[in-house]
């Protein structure tokens, strides 16, 4: 089995969220709070995760007139397996990284 590509922690974090509700749309704004990761960090992730195609975007019309539209994101089935494999991976080696060690006496 191929490693899985490697992810850093900001991207997992908003792999794992868009996983919560991998069938919904959700807005950068709440993945940026529900992730605590502020906007210049945020949208690149997303940016590079739609380009990767694990992401679709789209626009949504604002709610009340005088409001910009907004984009709107949710995983593809490509980037639901791809977030499945990459937590899972990241969980495994935070498990191997956690056990202690034996200790070999010298002979």
């Amino acid at each position: 089995m191929p490693r899985p590509p490697a992810v850093s922690r900001q991207t997992l974090a908003v792999l794992e969220q868009l996983l919560q509700g991998s069938e919904e749309w959700s807005y950068g704004y709440d993945l940026s709070r529900n992730t605590g990761l502020r906007s210049g960090t945020l949208y690149p992730i997303l940016i590079r995760l739609t380009e990767r195609g694990w992401l679709e975007a789209r626009w949504a019309e604002p709610e009340r007139a005088g409001r910009p539209p907004r984009h709107l994101y949710r995983l593809t089935a490509e980037g639901r397996s791809a977030a499945v494999v990459v937590a899972e991976a990241r969980r495994a080696d935070e498990s191997r990284a956690r056990r202690p060690r034996l200790q070999v006496a010298p002979s």
